[in-house]
């Protein structure tokens, strides 16, 4: 089973929200998912993500493949420990 760790919006017309969830490939972006592990609200200037860094990592060592923007998350996330 293929796993990706990938953004799954929210939130109304022109009011973007994420969340941050662990989902397989297959599954539509709306569809199921196996794990929330964080927030991401690009409209804020700070203080504008949450993420559970150690389920990402835990999901990152089953060998989940995060997307572009949720790597970048998980970096800067890194970098703030």
């Amino acid at each position: 089973m293929a796993v990706r760790i990938r953004l799954r919006r929210m939130g109304a017309n022109k009011k973007p929200f994420f969340r941050i969830v662990v989902a397989d490939v297959r599954s539509a972006n709306q569809g199921t998912f196996l794990e929330e592990i964080g927030w991401y609200d690009p409209r804020k200037t700070s203080g504008h993500y949450k993420l559970d860094l150690e389920r990402a990592e835990a999901w990152l060592a089953k060998g989940a493949q995060p997307t572009e923007t949720v790597a970048a998350l998980i970096k800067k996330s890194r970098a703030g420990k």
